[in-house]
């Protein structure tokens, strides 16, 4: 009977994971410009040349980011603070899913700047597939989930409000 409990369990565990990524790949389908470049967090282009720029507020930034990225903000981006990148530097922007970053990707691309993706799923899935964050002290395993609403979609990482 212990058995049969245990395999129930796996069973809706299993589901529940299932179902969660789905609907997340789900979510993230109906935010994307289908048009809009996106590099997922495996891809072999996120070498050290590559430079990512963080689009979250400065207060998300602070708590995480991806090694070596750049904060631009989301509603305080300007041209002008990121002037000195060249137009064909390889770029990948991030927020916490993909919306914000999307569309300073596209500023950045209006702008003049040739080669811009967009991060699948953002910092959320980065750290879901378990690759690291850092703050001013090194690595941390803490994430700004943004809200509670938002941070059901991040299952990996301490979540930070």
């Amino acid at each position: 009977m212990k058995r049969f409990f245990l395999i129930i369990l796996i069973l809706f565990s299993s589901a529940m994971v299932w179902g969660q990524s789905l609907a997340y790949k789900t979510l993230l389908k109906g935010v994307y410009d289908k048009e809009f470049p996106l590099v997922y967090p495996e891809d072999k282009k996120l070498t050290e040349e590559v430079l990512f720029l963080d689009t979250r507020e400065i207060s998300e930034f602070e708590v995480s980011h991806i090694k070596n990225a750049k904060w631009v903000g989301y509603d305080t981006f300007s041209l002008e603070a990121i002037s000195e990148i060249p137009k064909d530097k390889d770029i990948v922007v991030y927020c916490s899913i993909g919306a914000r970053s999307q569309e300073i990707g596209k500023k950045l691309k209006e702008a003049g700047y040739q080669n811009v993706y967009n991060l699948y799923g953002g910092i959320f899935h980065w750290v879901n597939e378990g690759l690291p964050v850092f703050d001013e002290h090194g690595k941390t395993n803490r994430v700004h989930a943004y809200s509670k609403t938002w941070g059901i979609w991040l299952s990996k990482g301490d979540k930070v409000y």
